[in-house]
């Protein structure tokens, strides 16, 4: 069975568009539920101590306040007095609402308000008088760096002698670089609606990128049997590493739901999306050796980042330094330092966004250093295996990335001179970087199904978090069965579906994806066995005349409708179910996405601000399933790194130990009048060992090297390196 035109390659429009912009798209927070109750979070006001008392008596007697609950009435967790994980914990004892009087950080749950609408909740909450006994409190990476220790990761083994051939380079750089910790902001606030049946079970609709995940994260929490909990989520409202763990509007809800036994409704406000996971502060040191003809002879990156007292929060800030590019004497180094914050969270890229500012800074400081082209440098320090692992890349397309995407940008006319590129009053500058993200692929399973009317319906446990799951799934699927994407449906966002991992790190197409492929083959052959075994005249023929058209099988000209063929199975349909993994043909090769990046800003010489102006970016993802989608996803991931560059920080009043620019208005990040033109190349690359599909995913490796980018172009337009992020006019001013 096949089709003249395959859906998968193709730039399809997205599937669940129309629903979205129609408003027949629901989000966590707008299922209707006859009865429902509004919870409200009453947030901590200091940073560390201990709660003497918290008087609720006003917030009672507001009418239509059915519930206050605090760490003294809470009901029973079976899992408050033992350890429990889920699918993205950090090393540590995970942080537990309303678990005791401890005051962990600011903002910390204290109280939850439940009314019969929100504003009664809100207002009720603002009643709620807590007395504290305040301990003094750090916040501040810079004042506690004695404090830092080991981070609990294993780092690539040092290879070779850093130290002699540092030492001996002809050509030396050694710079600190600092990145601010940043918060995802997704534009759906985290909300989770419990909505409790009458047996006693729940069906939970929630912001999340797991549902399996909060489903078993409530299954430990609260000792419910997994067929009581079922959680959804059909539609998400972005989340950037926001939903990978059970954030905790949802505990609170369902404590509220099963101590009322009604439905009960928490969202959190735009400040408290402010007071859990965040992208962690760093400080970075880079020491680079080169001979003179700029090949590296030796790479040191030590990353200290701040984490919570009570998890140690890891991520892979520096591995990327020992494996972007060819160097026999590497050194890592990955620290620690415990802060009365909370305990930070993947986000977009986690680790890679932020090692490879240092990384990709330095080597542009190396690049003058040496008189040598950036793009340049980074073509002989070329490595076709990971150093880290030890492996031969799958297949690695970077030096084609530097080619399309300098030819694109116009590198060759740039005149490598600082404050020599000019437009009028503003200084032109021109930096470029490379990017580099892990291509994984995740356990996975997927159920497929044929009806009698020829329709396939195809099923997995995924989210959609934005990227284009329910689109790219469709064309997976109607390519592998030989059906239309309009006769092909995709069920996502039921924890009750087959096992999916959680949505991130640009694994969901190589996972999902390749469950998906795998269950429509499996079934497109069973519905061709099925119709030779209804229809005798077709025993001998090929299966590749087999032609899916219109609800039927078409063989030579002769059709025979899909009902006939199934009207001996179960209920007049097909289905099957079918489980993957990693292909034993990975094993031997590291697998990875690459970029490069280049980038044009624009600097007001009087006033210091930056504008960026033209981005190309090339990127090797192996195959693309859906290249417009995919395009969005580099576009977003631009915008991000844009952001990362010039204006992203979560600011913290260390005095308060308070985070203080806590909403949209005053946590910056680029609107439409920043972003100039983008163009988005993807490189040809093929590769048969990544994943059946041969696709790498493109989520994450958009905003790789894009904050570095910008910075080598701020330094190319005015001739000041900056090293604090982000880059903010004081700092390139004089």
């Amino acid at each position: 069975m096949n089709r003249s035109q395959p859906a998968s390659g193709q730039p399809m429009d997205r599937v669940d568009g129309v629903a979205k912009v129609t408003g027949q798209a629901r989000y966590a927070a707008e299922y209707p539920q006859d009865g429902l109750l509004y919870g409200s979070v009453v947030s901590s006001s200091i940073a560390s101590g201990q709660v003497l008392n918290i008087d609720c008596a006003a917030a009672l007697q507001v009418p239509g306040v059915a519930l206050v609950l605090t760490h003294r009435n809470r009901p029973h967790l079976a899992s408050y007095d033992d350890s429990y994980s889920d699918q993205d914990a950090a090393e540590g004892s995970p942080f537990r609402p309303l678990y005791n009087d401890r005051v962990l950080y600011s903002g910390q749950p204290l109280a939850l308000v439940v009314a019969e609408n929100l504003e009664l909740a809100r207002y009720a909450g603002s009643l709620i008088k807590i007395d504290y006994l305040q301990d003094s409190h750090h916040t501040d990476l810079l004042a506690e760096l004695g404090n830092s220790h080991a981070a609990p990761a294993e780092l690539p083994k040092p290879r070779g002698d850093f130290q002699g051939q540092f030492a001996a380079a002809p050509v030396r750089i050694e710079a600190s670089y600092s990145t601010p910790s940043e918060h995802h902001n997704p534009m759906e606030p985290h909300a989770s609606t419990v909505i409790y049946q009458p047996d006693g079970s729940l069906e939970i609709h929630d912001k999340t990128q797991g549902t399996q995940n909060c489903q078993d994260y409530l299954h430990k929490v609260f000792d419910l049997p997994k067929e009581k909990i079922r959680v959804l989520a059909s539609f998400v409202g972005g989340a950037f590493g926001s939903g990978l763990r059970p954030q905790y509007q949802l505990p609170l809800a369902v404590m509220a739901a099963l101590k009322l036994k009604r439905s009960v409704r928490v969202t959190l406000t735009r400040q408290q999306m402010f007071t859990f996971g965040y992208r962690p502060r760093t400080l970075q040191r880079l020491r680079l050796g080169a001979d003179a003809e700029g090949r590296l002879l030796a790479v040191s990156h030590e990353a200290t980042a701040q984490t919570s007292r009570f998890e140690d929060f890891t991520e892979h800030v520096v591995e990327w330094s020992g494996m972007l590019y060819q160097c026999d004497n590497i050194a890592l180094d990955y620290r620690l330092t415990p802060l009365d914050v909370y305990t930070p969270l993947d986000m977009r890229a986690p680790g890679a966004a932020l090692g490879l500012i240092g990384l990709e800074c330095a080597m542009d400081e190396l690049a003058v250093a040496s008189g040598i082209d950036p793009v340049q440098l980074r073509r002989i320090n070329f490595a076709d295996s990971n150093g880290n692992e030890g492996k031969p890349y799958s297949s690695k397309e970077l030096q084609a990335c530097y080619d399309e995407g300098s030819a694109a940008f116009g590198w060759e006319q740039r005149n490598p001179e600082p404050r020599s590129m000019r437009q009028g009053h503003r200084l032109v500058g021109w930096g470029m970087a490379g990017g580099v993200w892990e291509a994984m692929q995740m356990k996975a399973s997927a159920k497929a199904r044929f009806d009698s009317q020829g329709k396939l319906t195809v099923s997995s446990a995924t989210t959609d978090i934005g990227t284009g799951t329910y689109t790219v799934m469709t064309q997976i699927a109607a390519d592998a069965a030989g059906v239309a994407v309009e006769d092909t449906r995709f069920l996502l966002g039921d924890s009750s579906l087959p096992t999916a991992p959680l949505q991130g790190g640009s694994f969901t197409v190589s996972s999902v994806g390749s469950a998906v492929r795998q269950a429509c083959l499996v079934l497109r052959a069973k519905l061709v066995q099925a119709a030779r075994e209804r229809f005798p005249e077709l025993a001998n023929a090929e299966q590749e005349t087999f032609v899916f058209e219109g609800g039927s099988l078409k063989v030579d000209a002769h059709c025979y409708p899909v009902a006939e063929v199934l009207e001996a199975s179960d209920d007049g349909a097909l289905e099957v179910q079918i489980d993957t993994e990693p292909g034993a043909q990975r094993e031997g090769f590291a697998t990875a996405t690459h970029s490069a990046v280049f980038v044009e800003v624009l600097v007001d010489e009087a006033l210091g601000s930056v504008r960026v102006n033209r981005v190309v970016s090339a990127v090797a993802a192996g195959r693309v399933i859906n290249p417009k989608t995919a395009r969005s996803q580099i576009l977003g991931g631009v915008v991000w790194g844009m952001g990362m560059a010039l204006q992203e920080e979560t600011q913290t009043d260390h005095t308060l130990g308070r985070i203080m620019n806590h909403s949209l208005a005053e946590y910056h990040i680029p609107v439409n009048a920043d972003v100039g033109d983008i163009q988005v190349l993807f490189v040809r690359e093929e590769d048969e060992i990544v994943n059946e599909l041969g696709s790498k995913g493109v989520g994450e490796i958009g905003i790789v090297g894009v904050a570095a980018a910008v910075a080598n172009a701020v330094y190319h337009a005015t001739g000041r390196r900056v090293r604090e992020f982000p880059i903010t006019l004081d700092k390139v001013l004089p």
